[in-house]
């Protein structure tokens, strides 16, 4: 990839190589075009076509091609292809891929890339692969790859850079900027340049604003902040991001246990992991556990899926069990079989949206002790002013539906009673979840559908049963 393909402009290609449609998508004619090139074997063509895109777009292509294509184009471009390219893939092509190419090929390429995501690329290979790419490298890349993935995953020290730019508190600013204009191999990218001993305990952080407004005489000691915000390289990767969010950083330094400066935390790392949680999250609150990506195969997925998908079965049991305790009321009244799924359903759609607003609050921790009791307040009376003004629609409407204004009272009551729980456990569930350290985004769900369908069921049917005398 040349230097300058990360700043053009896709609308300035030629007519020709244009990639994207107007709604953003690659276009079935650039796909055919890069195909059509891998097929008769031109490194040329392929270059003229792909050897100018941004990894994020040559990480679309390469989704978009057959399967037996993909080792194929990278073997074609050669040196020209950016194995960054392959952070921006899904999991399961980036393995499947990574598995068919020649180790030393992939060792040379993640060589040349930046650390932080040359570990995103090898760290879901297993062990044997991954050793296996390790052992076509120098020894210095070597080791400092295995030191980052020796880190557990979702930790800083998986997401750092190790490419950094530090220097000792006697230099002066003139001798850094030199130093940054002859030096060889520094990072493409960097903000603050970090003050280290000899031992490499961080002593600070020049900003390199700060840096280039400073004297050429003055010493880096007294223009360093000695205070910069640091991140453990053990810290897990969601406090990490929190951190950036909270102190709008754009780097940040990883330390060891030891005080060591061992590496860079960027903001691009710190997007990825938000990206990420929120996905997980997502997934987890409709009961997708895992890493479920759309290449995954249908056995992949209906394995990732069945696990919550037979507690939700078993749970159901529960509600069925409710009904047939009121089923000689029901064949009194068939009236109350059409109406009684109305009133679980709303109280499911009005749990679903307090449960949502807990989730995230606990997500980012802004639930605590100081305002839970004041949240869990707030949601029931929210159910309570949302449960009154649907019974009143709802009474109305069953009521001259079936000709019964009793029917339309008991109707509007049950509906009341059990928005005004869906509201309540909506935000309870979540609550008592964490507390016993359970991930509510993932269980909060299967419980609340429980409690809203048994208790609308419930009261709508009880309410019957007592009110008309049957059963």
């Amino acid at each position: 990839m040349t230097a300058d393909a990360e700043t053009r402009d896709p609308e300035e290609a030629p007519a020709e190589t244009a990639f994207r449609d107007e709604e953003g998508r690659l276009s079935h004619a650039f796909v055919g075009m890069v195909a059509a090139a891998i097929a008769a074997g031109d490194e040329a063509r392929l270059k003229e076509l792909v050897g100018d895109l941004h990894e994020s777009d040559v990480g679309d292509l390469i989704e978009a091609l057959e399967h037996d294509d993909r080792p194929k184009l990278i073997g074609l471009l050669g040196k020209a292809f950016d194995f960054t390219a392959l952070t921006e893939v899904d999991e399961t092509v980036r393995v499947q891929l990574l598995e068919e190419l020649p180790p030393e090929t992939v060792a040379e390429g993640v060589r040349l890339i930046d650390s932080d995501d040359a570990v995103y690329i090898l760290e879901d290979l297993d062990e044997v692969d991954r050793t296996r790419i390790l052992d076509q490298m120098p020894g210095a890349d070597r080791v400092a790859l295995t030191r980052s993935l020796d880190f557990p995953e979702e930790t800083a020290g998986r997401r750092m850079q190790t490419e950094f730019v530090a220097a000792p508190p006697f230099w002066t600013v003139g001798h850094v900027i030199d130093y940054l204009a002859d030096t060889p191999g520094l990072p493409d990218t960097f903000y603050e340049i970090f003050v280290v001993d000899p031992a490499y305990k961080l002593l600070g952080a020049a900003p390199l604003d700060k840096l280039l407004r400073a004297r050429r005489t003055s010493l880096l000691s007294d223009i360093l902040d000695e205070d910069p915000r640091t991140v453990r390289a053990t810290a897990d990767q969601e406090e990490a991001a929190r951190m950036f969010e909270r102190y709008n950083l754009v780097s940040a330094a990883v330390l060891d246990d030891a005080d060591r400066l061992v590496g860079v935390l960027m903001v691009d790392d710190i997007l990825d992991v938000i990206e990420e949680e929120a996905d997980e999250d997502l997934r987890a609150l409709g009961g997708v556990t895992g890493d479920e990506e759309i290449s995954d195969t249908v056995l992949y997925t209906a394995r990732s899926r069945i696990p919550w998908l037979v507690v939700n079965l078993c749970t159901a049991f529960l509600s069925a069990s409710v009904i047939g305790l009121f089923e000689a009321t029901i064949e009194h009244m068939v009236a109350l079989a059409v109406l009684m799924p109305i009133v679980a359903s709303m109280g499911g759609n009005a749990g679903t949206q307090a449960m949502t607003v807990a989730v995230r609050a606990l997500a980012t921790r802004e639930i605590g002790g100081h305002n839970a009791r004041r949240l869990v307040r707030r949601e029931a009376l929210v159910g309570l002013a949302n449960g009154s003004v649907l019974a009143v629609l709802l009474g109305l409407a069953a009521g001259g539906w079936f000709l019964n204004p009793q029917l339309g009272v008991i109707i509007a009551t049950a509906m009341v009673v059990n928005m005004l729980c869906a509201g309540l456990f909506g935000i309870l569930i979540p609550l008592a979840l964490d507390r016993l350290k359970a991930d509510p985004a993932v269980a909060s769900g299967v419980f609340l559908t429980t409690v809203t369908d048994t208790v609308g069921f419930f009261s709508f049917l009880g309410l019957a049963t007592w009110w008309f005398g049957l059963g």
